[in-house]
């Protein structure tokens, strides 16, 4: 064994003070080290160890597999070594590198100088991991010692500190700023770490000037993802069929994510003459929304649902209409009769497979276990019939007792599904530390978290003896940091008795982002009611994450905050609705303005909750200023009231692609004369925008003024002849005019009738039939007619 390999093995299982120093470690074996064996070095050594540290490894909060071209090291050992340190100067920083990343909020804010942190800016900003509480102090020393985001240089500058970027900063920022500052090489790499929100906004602000960007740019391939997700119809619209081509093309090499109403306006425009020879170019997902028949003319049925297999298929809804179809018209083509799949249709399949009934997981399990790792959520029946698989042992990663980190690594996706049966029988050495990242890294609700830590019971048998915490159980500091608390203090009164209240709060933010069971987290509502008996502080109500789930409006009419801060923070926990409308109500009683930061923090998710009254407080230019909203699944009501504000808050916009692109939203509160003028404009709406209508409105409206709004997209019309308010609006049109609209809409009234037409503002009660009353007047009776009126 080599020296190095000695002292490793020392460092790692003996006393660290028998071994020597861990100076003489190769770069190869410094990212193995743990925390202890850092422990007796001075200022110097730490200084020295952590710039090998930056150059060979990745400092990570979880040792997660897949650690890519660098060694990853444990974020306790960057702490350890930032702890040998009282005060940080720029040389300091700037020899941490990347260990600088175990600074806490405390070290930030009492150990850096203002002066010194904007010296120190060039090295922090190029650290990676920073989590947003990290950033947002170091920003906010930042910004006190004078340094402002003045142009897009700026603000690419703060690289990996963007992340501390709060949303009022955010949305201040100009986008032609935001749009420099996407041009500076590296820059658009540190956004794709940001929060969902974060992100949107960028995304957004960088629309604004899409249009204008994508005119000036000769090669497509030269802008950042970030800049061509700004894609917008109304862009579209202003291109060409060459260069619109040359634009998706783009965008599959950036890997740019649209979204559905992106992917649906790139479909209608690229397929106005049938579909391209060079398809398989364009990117993934925009074959779901072209139809096999049409892909037939470039490749065969199974070339198509191979392509539908591969793309993002949850961009539709599961259970929706197309989805189903998709899957039926797939079974179809591969002559699937039956529930066995090969497993050259399971590879065709692909993430349609995720739509398949139970019966198939029964029967093809071996088979489909692949493409379900890659499925975002399962039915019940779906569930068990995993569960039943894996527990088997029937497949080819074998039983679970003989599962190693690489299997778990493989089946990560049905982690969410894994039952007592399967976490029992998996190694605890193979199960533990992949649970860690998984808890970590997850995008699951924390209920869903929850259920799979219910299903992990603790080897330990000791249990708390009425107020009394067994020996060495106490929870500190240390122990807070770790996910598998839930786990292993799973017994409610253990818990109770093992953390104490100072523990409790000084970690409350990160103990409430914890999958605790329903039977755990009453404990935390117990102790912060002793607490705060007479409501909780803004702090606290900011930090409540997970424990909102034992709140009830009750306790919410305890809370005295009108901080849109805060609404943001509460509502980021996605609350049930009934909770919600509580924390909005206290949040507007409290005198809490309904201004953009408020409705970025309501959204679309719980905008129809707001009631008329609240509606009415909201300005025309919250509403400009704010998030793009969509009011069109909430009730006719607040279409109305919301309307009328956007229309004014976005009548500055006088190129029509764009103002049509923010009022749409909105549209279904509009009237029929606002239709007709849109109609002028070449918007080509979409058929769900049309459908969501005012039925009022579209019955104003004319065959010709319905054929000028959908433009490209009118021959979706015949598809939705049934529903309302179609089936009202046809049988007032004269069927010639409907004929003229030229694709094969029937159920006009025929020439020679006359639609006596019963008026809207009619009682509901007393409008038996919507549809016209015709009459048809034969020759003679109308003869009839004139001629008593000629003699009276």
């Amino acid at each position: 064994m080599s020296p190095s390999s000695k002292i490793l093995l020392c460092l790692l299982l003996v006393e660290v003070a028998a071994c020597g120093t861990v100076i003489s470690l190769p770069d190869h074996l410094v990212c193995n080290l743990e925390p202890e064996a850092v422990s007796p070095l001075g200022q110097n050594d730490a200084l020295t160890l952590a710039e090998r540290i930056s150059e060979n490894c990745v400092i990570t909060h979880r040792k997660c597999p897949k650690t890519g071209e660098k060694r990853m090291l444990p974020f306790q050992v960057a702490v350890a070594l930032i702890s040998k340190f009282h005060e940080f100067s720029p040389e300091t920083l700037a020899s941490l590198g990347q260990v600088a990343v175990g600074l806490s909020v405390t070290q930030i804010e009492s150990g850096i100088r203002n002066e010194d942190l904007l010296a120190s800016l060039p090295p922090l900003s190029k650290v990676r991991g920073w989590n947003a509480q990290q950033a947002g102090a170091l920003l906010s020393k930042l910004f006190r010692s004078g340094f402002q985001i003045e142009d897009g240089r700026s603000l690419a500058a703060l690289g990996s500190l963007v992340a501390g970027l709060d949303e009022d900063r955010l949305q201040g920022l100009p986008p032609n700023r935001v749009l420099e500052a996407l041009k500076v090489p590296g820059f658009a790499t540190q956004l794709e770490n940001l929060s969902p929100s974060q992100k949107r906004m960028f995304v957004d602000k960088a629309a604004v000037f899409f249009d204008d960007v994508i005119r000036a740019v000769h090669n497509f391939s030269s802008l950042s993802a970030f800049i061509l997700h700004g894609f917008t119809c109304a862009a579209a619209s202003n291109l060409n069929t060459e260069r619109l081509q040359e634009l998706a093309k783009a965008m599959k090499e950036k890997k740019v994510q649209l979204g559905k109403d992106q992917l649906l306006c790139l479909a209608d425009r690229l397929m106005l003459q049938g579909i391209p020879q060079d398809f398989n170019d364009y990117p993934e997902d925009l074959v779901l929304f072209v139809s096999p028949s049409d892909y037939g003319a470039i490749g065969s049925c199974k070339e198509y649902f191979a392509r539908v297999g591969r793309a993002n298929v949850d961009l539709l809804e599961k259970g929706s209409p197309q989805r189903k179809q998709l899957l039926a018209e797939a079974l179809d083509c591969l002559k699937i009769s039956g529930p066995h799949v090969s497993q050259e249709n399971a590879e065709i399949l692909g993430r349609l497979a995720c739509d398949l009934s139970a019966e198939y997981f029964k029967t093809s399990g071996r088979n489909l276990l692949k493409q379900l790792t890659e499925c975002r959520s399962f039915s019940p029946d779906q569930a068990k019939a995993i569960q039943v698989l894996l527990c088997s042992g029937n497949t080819p990663v074998g039983p679970p007792s003989e599962w190693t980190s690489s299997t778990l690594e493989e089946l990560s996706g049905l982690f969410p599904v894994f039952d007592h049966c399967i976490l029992q029988k998996i190694p605890a050495s193979v199960l533990m530390p992949q649970l860690k990242c998984f808890l970590h890294k997850s995008h699951l609700p924390r209920k869903d978290l929850a259920t799979l830590v219910k299903n992990l019971r603790s080897p330990r048998h000791k249990r708390a003896t009425g107020s009394q915490c067994p020996d060495g159980q106490n929870i500190t500091d240390e122990k807070a940091q770790d996910e598998l608390l839930p786990i292993d203090y799973d017994d409610p009164e253990e818990l109770r008795a093992c953390l104490g209240d100072e523990v409790f709060l000084r970690n409350m933010g990160v103990l409430s982002q914890y999958a605790f069971t329903t039977q755990q987290l009453p404990v935390f509502k117990d102790k912060l009611d002793t607490i705060y008996p007479d409501g909780y502080p803004d702090s606290v109500l900011r930090n409540l994450g997970g424990f909102l789930n034992v709140m009830g409006p009750e306790d919410v009419k305890k809370w005295k905050f009108n901080s849109s801060e805060t609404l943001a923070a509460l509502l980021a926990n996605e609350p049930s609705s009934e909770l919600a409308a509580a924390i909005i109500s206290q949040y507007t009683d409290n005198g809490g303005p309904l201004d953009a930061e408020a409705l970025n923090a309501i959204g679309t998710n719980y905008l129809c909750l707001l009631e008329p009254e609240q509606l009415k407080k909201i300005s025309e230019e919250a509403i400009k200023a704010a998030e793009p909203l969509d009011p069109s699944s909430c009730n006719q009501t607040t279409k109305d009231i919301l309307y009328p504000k956007a229309k004014r808050a976005f009548s500055d916009r006088h190129n029509p692609p764009y103002y049509y692109d923010l009022i749409k939203p909105y549209l279904g509160g509009a009237p029929g004369e606002d239709l007709r003028a849109l109609s002028k404009d070449n918007v080509n709406m979409n058929i769900s925008t049309f459908m969501g209508l005012r039925k009022d409105a579209v019955l104003e409206l004319t065959p010709s003024e319905v054929k000028a709004l959908l433009g490209t997209n009118l021959p979706d019309l015949k598809k939705q002849k049934d529903n309302s308010p179609l089936k009202e609006w046809i049988p007032r049109q004269k069927q010639s005019e409907l004929d003229r609209l030229g694709f094969g809409v029937s159920g006009g009234t025929p020439d020679g009738y006359i639609n006596l037409t019963p008026s809207n503002k009619r009682p509901a009660q007393t409008s038996g039939a919507t549809g016209s009353l015709a009459l048809h007047l034969f020759p003679s009776l109308l003869l009839t007619v004139l001629l008593t009126a000629f003699l009276s």
